[in-house]
């Protein structure tokens, strides 16, 4: 009787969940850098045991500062170990940077080079274990070369995320490498992230297939915001 009149609860409508698209190029690239390749130089098990401490030590400032409003003298005295603590980590690690912060333009103001000179420096920085150097210098032989080609149109201070957005735009195949390389150049340039042999490898793959590739006839519309976060 009761089933005749009311329908079983399953049977009525789920909504279907929301599939919100995203930038693919990103995804791609986030995806390529999750590798465990790249994370060889990932903070060392002290600074995330620190990074850990700290974190149990501002819960137990906030529990004391509820009890005691207004402050009082053990107060001060923890807060006066936060700061020797502080300080001895930037003793320890160095100057606290972040990847995210300012970001200036791909080529410095030494002059212009060519894709075979940038070549000519990755690969002595790369000889003599210099990564960083190597990276960086790998990353603008690429730009370089793609401006040689006129695939890319030489415009000064051009960061390496546009660089990478606008190639990938010309070369859609190679709009996740791009977009990868990019996210390795700012991490070692800025981000204080140390340059490694894998991402060298990576940027010598990358310079090798753009080299072959050939633009799209229509090149791929810009999404509404492609910058890495």
């Amino acid at each position: 009787m009761t089933g005749g009149l009311f329908p079983p609860l399953a049977a009525a409508a789920t909504p279907e969940p929301v599939d919100i698209p995203r930038d693919p190029a990103r995804e791609a690239a986030r995806d390529e850098l999750s590798k465990p390749m790249y994370h060889q130089d990932d903070p060392s098990l002290f600074t995330r045991a620190f990074n850990w401490l700290m974190d149990r030590f501002q819960e137990l400032v906030d529990r004391m500062t509820s009890v005691a409003p207004g402050g009082g003298f053990g107060i001060i005295v923890v807060l006066l170990v936060a700061v020797g603590l502080i300080i001895a980590l930037r003793l320890r690690l160095g100057p606290l940077r972040t990847a995210r912060g300012r970001r200036e333009a791909l080529f410095t103001a030494e002059g212009p080079r060519t894709a075979a000179e940038y070549r000519a420096l990755a690969d002595q920085a790369a000889a003599r274990g210099a990564w960083d150097d190597a990276v960086q210098n790998r990353l603008r032989a690429v730009v370089r070369a793609l401006e040689e080609r006129a695939i890319l149109d030489e415009r000064p201070g051009r960061t390496a995320d546009e660089a990478a957005d606008e190639a990938g735009r010309q070369l859609p195949d190679l709009a996740a490498p791009l977009m990868s390389a990019a996210l390795m150049f700012d991490d070692v340039r800025y981000g204080g992230h140390p340059g490694t042999e894998q991402m060298d490898l990576a940027l010598r793959d990358l310079d090798t297939r753009s080299a072959a590739a050939r633009p799209a006839r229509e090149p791929v519309a810009a999404g509404p915001d492609r910058t890495p976060r």
